[in-house]
């Protein structure tokens, strides 16, 4: 049943403020629930890969415990380890005819460098929609705020009109104006919490690459990982 409360009313009887303020939330929530999906499934899936990482500090070899690592391009452990053996290299094998600047830096503090910035340059990834979500929580209720503002401006107007404040002739206006408050706290509500969850999870990734990046150090410097404890 079509009543003056309902969202397709909202559509066809608000003016052009009204439907712009509604395609703002409305695009809002779809951005949302599609970063909020996806960093859901990429969290799993980083957590999913601490198996591997005990499989690969078992491995008789550098190179056989990088090749047990899955998905290269999208597993950070694999960019760091990888990119530590570049910068390891790289360091080992330059000729005194051709000085670099790193040179001015012993092999321990040039390796704990390199995988420092391979560990912020995964960090970085980590936070890929964050700021839309942080964005949105705090925009989302305003934006509602100002949809209902406009609906009891309409409201106010009808009353004018008319000379009187029949509930017939204000229904409608209010019904858009309640509508808006109550999307603009649906969008902002999944918006705040994905990403206070979000946020927390990656900081709880971030630790682990940090632990592995301390492995990696120890391994490239002086040949052996630091067990836990030590």
């Amino acid at each position: 049943m079509n009543t003056p409360f309902g969202l397709t009313n909202l559509w066809m009887a608000g003016d052009a403020v009204t439907r712009f303020v509604a395609i703002i939330l409305l695009v809002s929530s779809i951005v949302t629930w599609v970063i909020l999906l996806s960093r859901v499934w990429n969290i799993r899936m980083l957590r999913n890969l601490k198996p591997e990482i005990e499989q690969f500090w078992r491995a008789s070899s550098f190179d056989q415990g990088l090749a047990g690592l899955s998905d290269p391009l999208n597993n950070p452990y694999y960019r760091i380890a990888k990119e530590a053996a570049g910068a390891s290299h790289h360091h080992q094998n330059q000729s005194s005819s051709r000085r670099e600047l790193l040179q001015a830096l012993n092999y321990s503090e040039w390796m704990s460098r390199s995988i420092k910035n391979s560990i912020d340059s995964c960090a970085a990834l980590l936070q890929k929609g964050l700021t839309f979500l942080g964005s949105t929580g705090a925009t989302a209720p305003f934006i509602g705020l100002f949809g209902t503002v406009w609906g009891i401006y309409h409201a106010l107007v009808a009353i004018s009109s008319s000379g009187s404040a029949q509930i017939d002739q204000v229904a409608g206006p209010i019904g858009e104006a309640l509508i808006m408050t109550a999307l603009g706290l649906a969008v902002a509500i999944p918006a705040v919490l994905g990403f206070n969850a979000i946020n927390r999870a990656n900081k709880l990734i971030v630790a682990d690459l940090n632990r592995f990046g301390n492995d990696l150090l120890a391994y490239f410097v002086t040949g052996a990982r630091v067990e836990a404890g030590e």
